[in-house]
């Protein structure tokens, strides 16, 4: 439901010692959130409006509910809903089946559970008592959707001592044409962008299967609403590795290939074949996984990553050169969206058909800053 508030101080601004922080709208009407518990700060509303953008575009592509675990104002992972494997299983200590949402945030949140700690949750269907359980365990400020289930507000209400924060969105709200920014007491103004992305707008490419074409709609929502440059590994309808925010692309997709390689190890034998204590927390079982990941000596990483099955890349913009191809290859890559148009996308497509990776030109930009 819409807020009927025009108007919420916040707890502080971007850091504590901005002290006066307030949320506001432009026209002075009500906030299309209300604010069921906690008190959120400006980086809290960030995260959840950001994430909030992104599960209803990815969940309206593709048909099912999503989730998003935001961290300053990027996914550290992005899902639909589907199969949560032993692994997620495990890390979260889930016994039981769950539901459609409460298992997007499970895939979502299990692509870097390293990252998520303190996440801020983004789920764009109502919250039921499993994602409310699975909410309650894991380390999380607060969560956005548009609904919560009865008895939902009371379990979140007690977590971190009363502080969790829980917005409510409107889910009808639309957003200005106009986007303004104050930046060193300068105002920036532009339209807001009102590209919609689906698998119709990729068109075809040889061998661009309707999975593949999923991954990379999913991949490109998780990439559109992180911070630039960006790149997401998607595999099976979630993302495996997202990097963000590098002044080189390149960068970025190594960023991310590192943590996909490492969503694939946290599958390995020596690591799933193992047993927590009862009564291990849960950031300490993710803590001890990736510690046992390390432990992996080199043969074992190489062949446990040559028998996994490949992901598609999706990045924000164009690839400048050959280099973020090879790299992405190197990391299990066997399908490539992104715009296209740089001096030597010649040399792109060339590394790709090198690799045998399928090539999809979407003539999009989607930078986020």
């Amino acid at each position: 439901m819409p807020s009927s508030q025009t108007g919420l101080p916040l707890k502080y601004g971007l850091n504590p010692q901005q002290a006066r922080a307030m949320v506001t709208m432009p026209d002075g009407g009500p906030l299309p959130f209300s604010v069921l518990n906690g008190t959120p700060s400006v980086v809290n509303l960030l995260d959840a409006l950001q994430g909030w953008q992104l599960v209803r575009a990815a969940s309206a592509a593709l048909g099912a509910p999503a989730a998003a675990s935001m961290k300053h104002v990027s996914p550290a992972g992005a899902a639909v809903a589907g199969e949560t494997d032993a692994t997620a299983r495990a890390t979260f200590a889930l016994d039981a089946p769950l539901s459609d949402v409460a298992s997007a945030y499970a895939r979502a949140r299990d692509c870097d559970p390293r990252s998520s700690y303190g996440d801020m949750a983004a789920v764009s269907h109502p919250v039921d008592a499993d994602t409310a359980r699975l909410l309650a365990r894991v380390v999380s400020d607060g969560v956005i959707a548009p609904a919560y289930e009865p008895g939902v507000l009371a379990t979140l209400s007690r977590k971190k001592r009363g502080t969790f924060l829980v917005l409510e969105m409107d889910p009808g709200h639309v957003p200005p044409q106009e986007e303004v920014r104050d930046v060193f007491g300068v105002r920036l103004v532009q339209d807001r962008d009102p590209l919609t992305i689906d698998g119709a707008a990729l068109g075809d490419a040889e061998g661009f299967t309707e999975e593949l074409r999923r991954d990379a709609v999913l991949g490109l929502i998780a990439a559109r609403y992180a911070q630039s440059n960006s790149v997401a590994y998607v595999l099976g309808g979630k993302t495996v590795g997202i990097g963000t925010g590098q002044q080189s692309r390149v960068d970025c997709v190594r960023l991310a290939g590192e943590k996909a390689d490492r969503w694939r190890l946290r599958r390995h034998p020596r690591i799933t074949g193992g047993a927590f204590p009862a009564g291990t927390p849960l950031q300490e079982r993710v803590n001890t996984v990736l510690r046992t990941v390390d432990e992996l000596d080199a043969g074992e990483r190489a062949a446990w990553l040559s028998r996994e099955a490949p992901c598609t890349l999706a990045s924000d913009a164009f690839f400048p050169f050959r280099d973020n191809v090879d790299v992405a290859a190197a990391h299990g890559v066997r399908c490539v969206v992104e715009g296209g148009g740089s001096k030597r996308s010649d040399e792109v497509e060339a590394a790709c058909r090198e690799h045998g990776i399928v090539l999809v030109r979407t003539g999009l930009r989607l930078f986020s800053h």
